[in-house]
């Protein structure tokens, strides 16, 4: 294979993919899409269903899950006669497309001189699917219809012609139809984008070059990600998490994780984790080994992700638990559930790799959903917010402040753009003060802000990690756990599931205050520059107490400056009370 050849061809098909995110963001009607860049794209092998490339602008967690959706539906398609030109399949099934009813899935074939060449998917976050909850996310949902309507696999076009009575059908039970119909005209439209240029790489390089190409692709980039898992010492590495509670019984659920090395080979077992739960969190297989393979991206970014990439893991994940869902669970928690899964590998592989692997992200994507009529215009609406927070820190570096979550990276909307369109106020929005976890490198802060409602509304809240914060590593301190406080008729009060809270209504005046988990930190603290304690200390990213008794300095002067306090420290003194500070290595020994 000419190399050069070969990264042209890869880059251009990676090209298709992004130019297909970038013009359903700009193009679609829902700002959850628009703003928050909810949505994926890919090119995928017609007979394995193996990702042959993918957009670099959508969700992470989106890109394994569409090829495990594609290889579920081929399946189904060629039962009901198979792909035909003209034709895109539709569904939102959770437990066959991974993630929450809210996540629309498209798939369309592409065909070069009559055969079948490639199928384009696409996912795209809906802003309402009907259910009990505007929005999807409700903690107290027992079992999947009562979360929104079902879309099983079916011809959404069939040879060209959109199929009019499944649309009325899904309109019809959905809160914010005409938005609906906006986003799904993108979603299909951008296809048209994709087979341009697939058939312009096609006529400059023909069917059997650009074949060998992929194939040379997939190869490739299996041996690049075996390449790295075969310097990972063999042996076992266990980790357990929790959640807090399931949104309906306020008991902690485990999320046990034990990953074998075995030479180039990962095995991801997940025995010993919780059964189904009662409430809204739970996730599917897909979603399950999407997550992993998101975590394994964060380690070894430097690998192209195609079907490649995936075909030295395999999986044991047991049946009916939370991370393999089946009908009728429950599954609008997935955002929260997918976090963890990225937080359990990171903390396995940290015992094998701990140069490569950072502490605990924030944890949570902690979705607070505000619904109602606006006051001015009649019309209903549904605002979303999902959290950003703090990165865990790593050998190399600090963990990354105010991030989107890691297995998603949907973006916080705009508060400029949140005040424009929907009934309400932000009182604040900033970096979450000392939420980061202590250590060599401190793990990065989380958010903090508060939103005020102008009108009547109603407001949801499904998030977690209260009651078990980011964890850190190599002797990294824990992040500052979750915190949901809302004020009705002027009293504060926090929710009895602490992070979870169902349609509660709000008036004029009233307000919700969220702060998001800070990262992890990596290493012991006392180890960390003085100058960068020094730093955090007057950035405000840790208090005085904190410097002191955890970072082992020593203060040696303070002023005002526009009435906030500058800390100098004296490096002499924090050497000496570090000393006393650290344990001694002789009798450890």
């Amino acid at each position: 294979m000419d190399p050069v050849t070969l990264a042209v061809v890869r880059g251009a098909l990676e090209q298709i993919a992004d130019e297909m995110d970038l013009h359903l963001i700009r193009a679609a009607l829902s700002p959850i899409i628009s703003e928050t860049n909810d949505c994926a794209h890919g090119l995928y092998d017609p007979a394995s269903g193996e990702t042959i490339a993918q957009g670099g602008y959508g969700l992470p967690m989106f890109l394994a899950n569409m090829q495990f959706t594609v290889q579920r539906l081929i399946p189904i398609a060629e039962a009901a006669g198979g792909f035909r030109p003209g034709d895109i399949w539709i569904t939102n099934d959770p437990y066959l497309s991974g993630t929450h009813l809210n996540d629309v899935i498209l798939v369309s074939p592409h065909f070069v001189d009559g055969k079948l060449f490639a199928l384009f998917a696409n996912t795209g976050h809906w802003m309402d699917m009907g259910g009990s909850v505007p929005g999807g996310w409700a903690p107290t949902a027992r079992e999947i219809h009562q979360e929104g309507i079902i879309i099983p696999p079916l011809r959404l076009y069939e040879e060209g012609r959109r199929n009019e009575a499944v649309v009325a059908m899904i309109t019809a039970n959905v809160r914010l139809p005409q938005q609906l119909l906006g986003d799904l005209a993108a979603m299909t439209n951008v296809f048209a984008l994709g087979r341009r240029g697939l058939d312009d790489l096609v006529a400059r390089y023909g069917v059997d070059t650009l074949q060998a190409c992929i194939d040379e692709m997939m190869r490739r980039s299996e041996a690049e990600m075996r390449s790295y898992i075969a310097e990972i010492p063999d042996g076992t590495y266990a980790v357990t998490d929790w959640f807090d509670n399931d949104g309906v019984v306020d008991e902690r659920l485990t999320v046990s994780l034990a990953i074998t090395v075995e030479g180039s080979d990962l095995v991801f077992d997940f025995t010993g984790t919780s059964a189904a739960a009662v409430g809204p969190m739970n996730i599917s297989d897909a979603t399950t080994r999407s997550l992993c393979f998101v975590a394994l991206k964060h380690i070894f970014p430097e690998v192209p992700v195609n079907g490649g990439a995936f075909r030295p893991t395999r999986f044991v994940i047991p049946r009916k638990c939370i991370l393999n869902a089946e009908y009728p669970s429950a599954v609008g928690g997935t955002t929260d559930v997918t976090q963890r899964i990225v937080d359990v590998v990171f903390g396995a592989l940290a015992q094998a790799i701990p140069d490569q692997t950072p502490a605990a992200p924030f944890g949570t994507t902690g979705v607070a959903t505000v619904s109602g009529r606006h006051p001015e215009t009649g019309k209903y609406f549904v605002a979303v917010y999902p959290y950003p927070g703090g990165y865990g820190a790593s050998r190399q570096s600090d963990g990354l402040v105010n991030g989107t979550p890691p297995g998603s990276m949907a973006k916080f909307m705009s508060v400029e753009m949140s005040e424009h369109r929907y009934p309400v106020r932000f009182r604040h929005y900033a970096i979450r003060e000392g939420s980061g976890g202590a250590g060599l490198h401190r793990g990065g802060c989380g958010s903090d802000y508060a939103i005020e409602t102008l009108t009547d509304t109603v407001v949801s809240i499904l998030g977690d990690r209260v009651d078990h914060a980011p964890f850190g590593v190599q002797g990294g301190g824990p992040a500052v756990a979750n915190r949901v406080e809302l004020t009705t008729g002027g009293r504060a009060w926090v929710p009895p599931m602490r992070s979870k809270a169902e349609k509660i209504p709000f008036a004029a005046g009233d307000c919700f205050h969220l702060g998001s988990p800070g990262g992890g930190g990596f290493g012991a603290p006392i180890e960390r520059d003085i100058d960068a304690v020094e730093a955090d200390l007057n950035a405000g990213l840790i208090d005085r107490e904190t410097a002191e008794t955890v970072y082992g300095v020593a203060v040696a002067s303070t002023r005002s400056i526009d009435g906030r306090p500058v800390f100098t420290l004296d490096p002499e003194r924090s050497r000496a009370r570090r000393s006393e500070m650290r344990p001694d290595r002789r009798q450890a020994c």
